[in-house]
C-alpha cells in the first residue's frame, strides 16, 4: 500500500493569482477609464474657452456677422449649437448697418453658455455642465482695412 501523499505547499495556491489580478484589474481599469474621461471634458472645456477668444477676435479684426462666427466657432467645437452661443457688440445696436460698425462699435463680447459633455462611463452614464464662457474684447482695428488668414 502507497502512503497518502501530502499536496505540495504551491498546489494549494494555484488560481489565487488569477483572482488577486481580477479584483485589483477592476479596480485599475475603473480609475483608469475615469481618468480619460475627466481628461476628455477638460479638454471640451478648454475648447471652449478657445472657441469663444476665437470668436471675439474674427469680431473684432473681421467684417464677419454673427453667423460667420457661430459656424466658425462651431466648427471647432460641434458641441456648440447656435443657442449656446451669444455675440454681443457694445454700444448696443452698433453693428446694425455694416457700413458704419466699424467706426460706431467699440468692443464685443462673446459667451458660450447651456453646454453639457456626455460622459461615456460605461454603467454610469453622466451629463456635466461646463461652466459659461466669456471673451470681451475692444475693437482697436476698426479704422483699418480688415483681412488676412484669421478671417477667412
Amino acid at each position: 500500500m502507497k502512503p497518502l501523499a501530502l499536496p505540495r505547499a504551491g498546489a494549494r495556491q494555484r488560481g489565487a493569482t488569477i483572482v488577486e489580478f481580477g479584483l485589483i484589474a477592476g479596480v485599475f481599469f475603473t480609475l483608469l477609464i475615469g481618468i480619460a474621461e475627466f481628461s476628455r471634458v477638460l479638454f471640451y472645456w478648454n475648447t471652449a474657452a478657445e472657441v469663444t477668444r476665437l470668436g471675439a477676435r474674427m469680431a473684432v479684426v473681421c467684417d464677419s456677422g454673427d453667423a460667420v462666427i457661430k459656424t466658425r466657432m462651431r466648427n471647432l467645437l460641434p458641441l456648440l449649437q447656435n443657442s449656446n452661443i451669444s455675440v454681443a457688440y457694445e454700444p448696443s445696436g452698433c453693428d446694425s448697418d455694416p457700413a458704419t460698425a466699424r467706426s460706431s462699435c467699440q468692443s464685443v463680447t462673446v459667451s458660450v453658455a447651456n453646454v453639457t459633455v456626455a460622459t461615456v462611463i460605461p454603467l454610469v452614464p453622466l451629463n456635466l455642465g461646463m461652466p459659461p464662457f466669456t471673451t470681451t474684447m475692444t475693437r482697436e482695428s476698426m479704422q483699418t482695412s480688415t483681412g488676412g488668414t484669421v478671417c477667412s
